[in-house]
């Protein structure tokens, strides 16, 4: 059994690094030169001088280092704020199921690092017919929130 486990955390590295984020739609993806940790770190201070928060992280990587398992960094930052919050949810109750909006962070296989999300207007698309201009406002502030912090983590 030993073995087998072994055997599948060696096979997990390797599908995990050979895998990189690809575009989709919605999605905002911005590759840097920084490694993995450094991205991680970026994207903790650049948010502590915006205009959001982070309010809940979570890494795959770092469970999977905590069971004696090496896989690729990841890890994901959930971003808002209870104003914005307040404003959606005003809006629309059924929109409140995708807050907070979510950056996340990858480890590349050459040691740098990429940082993607899926754009505020894209994740509340679903709920304009019923949020309105009000939502729509609130997706597109966002939009520019979140681009603005995406690329000032991700800069050298």
């Amino acid at each position: 059994m030993q073995r087998f486990l072994k055997l599948l955390a060696v096979l997990t590295l390797f599908a995990g690094s050979a895998q990189a984020l690809e575009p989709r739609e919605g999605w905002v993806i911005l590759k840097s030169g920084q490694s993995f940790e450094e991205l991680v770190k970026s994207v903790n201070t650049v948010v502590e001088t915006s205009e959001i928060r982070i309010v809940n992280q979570a890494s795959a990587s770092a469970g999977a280092k905590m069971q004696g398992i090496t896989i690729p960094g990841n890890r994901v930052f959930g971003l808002y704020r209870n104003d914005y919050a307040r404003r959606m949810l005003d809006a629309s109750i059924a929109a409140g199921i995708e807050a907070p909006i979510m950056l996340y962070a990858t480890e590349n296989a050459d040691g740098t690092s990429t940082l993607a999300y899926k754009t505020p207007s894209h994740v509340f698309a679903p709920y304009f017919d019923e949020g309105g201009d009000a939502l729509r406002d609130l997706a597109a502030e966002l939009d520019g929130v979140f681009e603005a912090v995406a690329k000032a983590a991700v800069a050298d």
